[in-house]
């Protein structure tokens, strides 16, 4: 059955899509959310278990660069909206912000959950509606957007946000990709752990334990974090930073060693001082507690590497090779890359073969690491999407898609 018409269709209740909604509602648009899942924000809930990284205070510049290649693309919409406009967004709704010793940006709640009711509550008085339940299965032959309900739409301006491939329980199944032939760089994990082929005596004792303040060297690369050991393989903060790079050299080669400094802040000659002395009856588990401050799981890594190819202890303690089999399922990475490739967007994110229909969020042909970025790349293009729709709908749609007042947009 169709929908009466509506000004503006945003189909996916994620980040990206919820503040292209806001931005069409608060110039007096009047806007339709669909979503297959019965409630939004899912996904924006589960990243607030971990405290909800909303974006990072490092200079624009440098949170520019964690775009990689996609940085050219993206920058004019984080330029649009920094991060200093994301966290004006967000104590506008009510919720403070804090800066962590690392330079991350949360919310003092530290949860998604009072940002998100905040956020819907603002939603509802600007007079945005959800249709929960409706997945989107492209365009009827006369253009209008369709639903699995068998409703179909046709609005003045229509914002895409339906996320990538990762978590498709929580409603980013990719199931999109398929509407868009040619046109879709292949959806691939990033942040995500690897498969390592762990000796059974190492994966039953130390699957689920931390290797804190560590470095992972990869060629020039050095990134510094915590990582976790699981039961087939390695996964955190310090294996996600390098996830994009590692996960393409693994294509090509089949495989990626990185090396594990276990004490990155001791140096060769120090830590061989220390591991001069005798060891006079003690087993190399005590011996590397008490002369190297090593924890239980990093001993594992040694006695593990020593089993596979032996080595001095000062060379595996400052670079213990970990060989990395192949890049975790994209259903269990915290993103996805891939998406929409760049030319099939123009500047402001509008199909080029559907004018009157923009893309936003992780949809589009980008990846970067946690810490922010990912959230902060969501909002923004779902700011820049919107606002180019305004600006379309301005140029091209007849006066009774504009009506109201406008308000105040973020």
């Amino acid at each position: 059955m169709p929908f009466p018409a509506t000004e503006a269709a945003v189909i996916g209740g994620g980040p990206a899509g919820l503040m292209a909604a806001e931005v069409l509602a608060s110039a007096g648009v009047a806007v339709t959310v669909f979503d297959r899942m019965p409630s939004v924000g899912r996904k924006f809930l589960m990243a607030g278990r971990g405290g909800l990284n909303l974006t990072h205070s490092e200079p624009l510049e440098r949170l520019l660069d964690r775009y990689g290649e996609a940085r050219a693309w993206l920058e004019p919409a984080i330029r649009a909206f920094p991060p200093e406009a994301l966290i004006a967004w967000c104590e506008g709704l009510g919720q403070p912000v804090f800066k962590g010793s690392s330079g991350r940006i949360f919310p003092k709640a530290m949860k998604a959950s009072p940002l998100l009711r905040a956020w819907l509550g603002r939603l509802a008085s600007l007079g945005v509606t959800f249709r929960l339940r409706h997945r989107w299965t492209g365009w009827s032959d006369d253009g209008a957007l369709t639903f699995d309900t068998g409703l179909s739409v046709r609005p003045g301006v229509a914002i895409l946000a339906l996320g990538g491939g990762s978590w498709s329980r929580l409603g980013s199944d990719g199931g999109w990709v398929g509407l868009f032939p040619g046109a879709v760089a292949p959806l691939l994990p990033s942040n995500c752990g690897f498969t390592v082929g762990w000796s059974e005596h190492f994966r039953e004792r130390f699957a689920g334990q931390p290797l804190k303040r560590i470095a992972l060297h990869w060629g020039r690369i050095e990134q510094r974090g915590e990582a976790m050991i699981t039961a087939d393989g390695i996964e955190g903060g310090a294996i996600y930073a390098l996830s994009g790079r590692l996960r393409d050299a693994i294509a090509v080669e089949g495989s990626a060693s990185v090396l594990v400094d276990l004490r990155p802040d001791l140096d060769r000659l120090t830590l061989a001082a220390r591991l001069s002395a005798p060891r006079r009856g003690q087993s190399l588990a005590t011996f590397l507690r008490k002369h190297a401050g090593l924890s239980p799981v990093a001993i594992g890594l040694v006695q593990e590497a020593l089993h596979h190819g032996g080595g001095d202890l000062v060379g595996l303690i400052k670079a213990l090779p970990i060989r990395l089999l192949a890049p975790r399922p994209i259903e269990r990475a915290i993103s996805s890359a891939g998406g929409l490739r760049r030319d099939a967007v123009d500047a402001g994110f509008m199909l080029r073969d559907r004018p009157g229909v923009f893309v936003a969020g992780e949809m589009l042909d980008w990846e970067a690491p946690t810490g922010g970025y990912l959230l902060q790349a969501d909002f923004s293009t779902g700011v820049a999407a919107a606002r180019a729709a305004l600006a379309w709908v301005e140029r091209i749609a007849p006066p009774a898609y504009r009506h109201g007042e406008p308000g105040d947009a973020p």
